[in-house]
């Protein structure tokens, strides 16, 4: 199996609540490795250019807002098949569909306060990871 680096954002919805803790010890205990994490207010721009792919939806405005609302958690993890690991321990979108254990399950509001981003392909992983990190703050 590939060791892979996918990105990860814990939304404002879950660091109101102070729950940037108990979603680590979930993505470590899937056996992925943090390598990196770093707590930002995400500006304007930076939320529109992380969402341009859904600039034509209309659920993007809001999106926006949200994720400018209050400080997020953006993070780099590591391990086996990263990518499709942490999308299966985040769970479904909708957190009433979700599995039970997943983060979403667990910690999610709605579908639109859902707790928890990560990328859907390592192509996108690494594109997100460069908005956010520079290599000397990724350690594995």
């Amino acid at each position: 199996m590939a060791i892979e680096r996918t990105f990860s954002i814990i939304k404002p919805d879950a660091t109101d609540r102070n729950l940037t803790g108990a979603i680590n010890a979930v993505i470590e205990q899937a056996g992925l490795r943090i390598v990196a994490q770093k707590r930002i207010r995400m500006s304007r721009a930076e939320a529109e250019t992380f969402y341009a792919v859904h600039k034509a939806r209309p659920f993007f405005g809001e999106l926006v807002e949200m994720m400018t609302s209050a400080p997020v958690v953006v993070q780099v993890l590591e391990g086996e098949n990263a990518v499709a690991k942490y999308r299966e321990i985040m769970g479904a979108t909708n957190p009433d569909s979700a599995a039970p254990g997943t983060i979403r399950k667990q910690f999610a509001k709605s579908i639109g306060e859902n707790s928890v981003h990560g990328s859907d392909s390592v192509e996108n992983a690494a594109i997100e990871i460069a908005q956010f990190f520079s290599g000397n703050e990724i350690v594995g």
